[in-house]
């Protein structure tokens, strides 16, 4: 396994194919607290955001498991009124973001706060940017198209994986279309987030699986993205190293504390990453199969990110060995690139079976006659810009078909 002082020798392996000299790079990032216990920082960083009457996202499971109540008493105890609203499911619906501004309208709210996993934080961000933009959420698909600043957003993670607490992303389920649509602005990167690793334990094994093997994606699609630069790379090997480690031993042994704080920097690490490379073919992939079935966003990435790697290995020999050697695989400089790809699509799939997921996507309810329409709508996914290899939709339906 790579240790944190071998990242950088590793990716000086990658620089001569990296960014072309004298190419901009932006990092967009939120401020961010990070540490057992820290929850309780959640209420002085919203009354420094000017809250008075914070609206609270959550959803059902985290009410159950107690963390809003804790929040709610130091919101309390700091003399804010927060409101709650936990009517998100997973893969948060357009209907659900619009019934959540209303009330966060009829409440007279200000800051917007979230705590949950990547669903309820895509969902908060869906309300603040409809309190101050109007319309439909769906209006909002593509890049850049908020208007108006929104209310400030403090964002707690209660999953490993998804990075929506640092992202400029918001992924929302299109009911009609029963596809998912991507808005990304830097609008969106949220205000604060404040990671508490304590709020991992709580998790059902089937989210910490998938989460985990999202960070894991995140980190290697931004890694081998067009849109990679320097300032990414080490976030993205570091956070593909930490996964591979910790994220069995987290299904293990589920209270084992440094495995769980090592994986909320993996998923803090990944999302700084893909937020500022974007992703790739796998993501623009996962995406429709999610929106289409109502399927967890992790497990889907498990089953076809081995595919993407392979295909994309073609396009990106060098930065594959290097993944290959953050995983603790051996390759050498002399292997060439497309075998090494291949190490990290054994590797992932050995990760994935041993977190039990499905081996192929007919296992999760897709069948060879939704093939062409899932990749008609991948084409048109924002991740496909970034991938590193160009793709026809024959190839992506021979990925999905692969896949199956």
């Amino acid at each position: 396994m790579a240790l944190i002082s071998d990242i950088r020798e590793i990716d000086q392996g990658a620089t001569a194919a990296g960014a072309a000299p004298g190419r901009l790079a932006k990092f967009h990032a939120p401020e961010i607290v990070f540490g057992t216990g820290s929850l309780s920082e959640a209420a002085h960083a919203a009354i420094r955001l000017g809250a008075r009457r914070p609206f609270l996202v959550t959803d059902p499971g985290l009410m159950a498991a107690g963390w809003p109540d804790e929040l709610l008493g130091q919101l309390g105890e700091a003399g804010l009124s927060a409101r709650v609203w936990h009517g998100v499911t997973p893969n948060p619906k357009d209907h659900e973001i619009e019934s959540g501004v209303q009330r966060y309208l009829a409440e007279g709210c200000d800051v917007v706060l979230a705590l949950g996993g990547g669903s309820v934080i895509d969902a908060a961000k869906g309300v603040a940017l409809l309190a101050s933009n109007g319309g439909s959420i769906l209006d909002y698909e593509g890049i850049d198209k908020i208007v108006h600043p929104i209310p400030p957003l403090v964002m707690m993670p209660s999953t490993s994986g998804t990075g929506a607490d640092v992202s400029q992303f918001c992924i929302v389920s299109d009911t009609a279309r029963l596809n998912k649509i991507t808005i990304m602005g830097r609008a969106l990167v949220p205000d604060v987030s404040v990671i508490d690793p304590r709020l991992l334990t709580t998790m059902p094994e089937e989210l910490n699986a998938a989460t985990g093997l999202d960070a894991l994606t995140h980190g290697i699609e931004a890694y081998v993205s067009l849109a990679h630069n320097p300032l990414t790379d080490n976030h993205a090997l570091h956070a593909v190293a930490l996964v591979t480690e910790n994220l069995a031993r987290t299904m293990e042994r589920p209270r084992d504390s440094p495995a769980r704080v090592n994986m909320a920097q993996a998923a803090l690490e990944a999302g700084l990453a893909f937020s500022n490379a974007i992703l790739g073919a796998t993501h623009a992939m996962s995406h429709q199969v999610g929106g289409l079935l109502d399927l967890p966003h992790g497990v889907i990435n498990g089953v076809l990110l081995p595919h993407v790697i392979r295909y994309n290995g073609v396009a990106e020999p060098e930065r594959f060995r290097c993944i290959a050697r953050a995983m603790g695989l051996l390759a050498p400089r002399g292997m060439p690139g497309e075998d090494a790809a291949e190490l990290v699509a054994l590797q992932v799939r050995a990760l994935a079976d041993e977190v039990g997921v499905p081996k192929g996507l007919g296992d999760l309810g897709v069948r060879a006659e939704h093939v062409g329409r899932l990749a008609e709508l991948t084409l048109a996914d924002a991740c496909m810009s970034t991938n590193p290899r160009g793709a026809t939709a024959s190839d992506v339906e021979a990925l999905f078909r692969a896949a199956l």
